[in-house]
């Protein structure tokens, strides 16, 4: 047996025994693995566990929308007008609240100049409705919500109006919504997501959230240096608001600690820093200062966000010079689409805010190709990420992305540019 094994025939028996058995149980493990693998990929897609609330086929104000929404309301109080008394309250309530839907899409019109439209259909109220028991009329109610939103006063509730949403809440102080912007992305990740923070899990068992979760990671550090650094202090010898300071400092933990302390620990502070600051802004004990000079850095910062995303999504070497790797590619993606959908949720809010500043020379038009970009790079959700070559019949999904990432990035230079002047 000794020698028998030691020839040549023996040696080939054991080889072809080897290539036709093991083989291609060896081939259908490897399969297995893999099909396992882009299941995983898929069922873990940050689109499907993460509840985001979608625009509707009418995200952006147009002018015939306006007019289609004032038309509608003029013909509603005609018929207001001939209703029995007993009705009439009723009647006058629900036209109140479509003329406040009104008023706050009107927001969107204000670099075009549609506030004279909205003084025109409270001047048809003033003729068409009779006053109500309490002695106002339709059209003082009218001018009221008018004069509401060029002061501000109701700006959170104009801008969810303009969005298609229900309005939810009023924020009667500038800087509330766009606190309330910021903490809602991170919240979500940490507090919302199933199995919460993962970037620092000891065993990695996705990495599609994971680069999800440090985009919107990424933008939250960079709006909350701005906010404790600009937007709530007077000049560079002011002093620090301690709990944007805290918050600030909190979020730059690193992402993958585990412990001593967690990262999750450390960004949960970081919300709570941002709640206290919201709450004293609410009782007028914080400053939050909605100046041009403040709003163009923390834009820059998005822009620079942005640009960097773009040129990930873009390139097909890294800095080693090896080519980019299927599985680079969908991090790649996915960190994309976690500044983008941070960015769609603070966007709004700075249009709400700034409106003042915004609203000129077309700024609020620009602003909003911002948040559309931004929301279709939240849209993009593949079965599987692929990295194929522009001219194959297979898709290049970094590319895809590229192309809302990079128009995002365009408006938002832009909006920096109208801003400067």
């Amino acid at each position: 047996m000794k020698e028998m094994k030691n020839t040549p025939g023996a040696d080939a028996s054991f080889i072809s025994f080897v290539v036709k058995h093991m083989l291609p149980v060896l081939g259908v493990v490897v399969v297995a693995m893999a099909v396992l693998w882009f299941a995983l990929q898929y069922f873990e897609s940050p689109n499907r566990h993460q509840d985001r609330q979608h625009l509707d086929a009418q995200h952006l104000a147009t002018p015939q929308a306006l007019e289609n929404i004032h038309a509608s309301e003029t013909a509603h109080e005609v018929e207001s007008a001939h209703v029995p008394d007993s009705t009439h309250e009723s009647e006058t309530a629900s036209v109140e609240d479509t003329h406040q839907v009104a008023t706050g899409v009107d927001m969107h019109a204000a670099a075009k100049s549609h506030e004279p439209e909205a003084a025109h259909v409270a001047a048809d109220l003033q003729v068409q409705v009779p006053e109500t028991d309490a002695g106002t009329s339709h059209a003082e109610s009218s001018e009221a919500s008018v004069a509401g939103h060029d002061n501000g006063k109701d700006s959170g509730e104009q801008a969810v109006a303009e969005h298609g949403t229900t309005p939810q809440k009023k924020y009667p102080v500038p800087g509330m919504a766009f606190i309330d912007a910021v903490i809602e992305p991170m919240d979500k990740e940490l507090n919302q997501r199933s199995f919460g923070w993962r970037p620092n899990d000891i065993i990695e068992y996705t990495d599609n959230i994971n680069q999800f979760q440090l985009g919107v990671l990424e933008v939250t550090r960079r709006t909350s240096r701005i906010l404790a650094e600009r937007i709530s202090r007077t000049g560079s010898s002011a002093r620090f608001d301690p709990n944007l300071e805290n918050a600030m400092n909190s979020f730059m933990i690193k992402a993958d600690r585990y412990m001593f302390p967690s990262a999750e620990t450390k960004y949960r502070d970081g919300l709570m820093e941002l709640r206290a600051y919201y709450d004293n802004l609410e009782r007028g004990e914080a400053q939050f200062y909605t100046r041009t000079d403040n709003l163009i850095p923390l834009l820059k910062a998005y822009e620079d966000l942005l640009g960097s995303c773009d040129e990930n999504l873009v390139k097909k070497n890294e800095a080693d010079g090896r080519a980019v790797s299927l599985f680079m590619a969908d991090d790649y993606f996915f960190y994309a689409q976690g500044v983008a959908s941070a960015l769609y949720t603070i966007l709004q809010a700075i249009e709400l805010d700034f409106h003042i500043m915004v609203s000129r020379e077309g700024g609020t038009e620009v602003l909003h190709h911002a948040i559309e970009m931004c929301h279709q790079a939240t849209e993009i959700d593949p079965w599987l990420i692929l990295n194929s070559g522009y001219s194959s019949l297979f898709a290049n999904h970094r590319a895809n992305m590229a192309a809302p990432i990079s128009h995002a990035r365009f408006y938002v230079g832009v909006l920096i540019k109208i801003l400067s002047t």
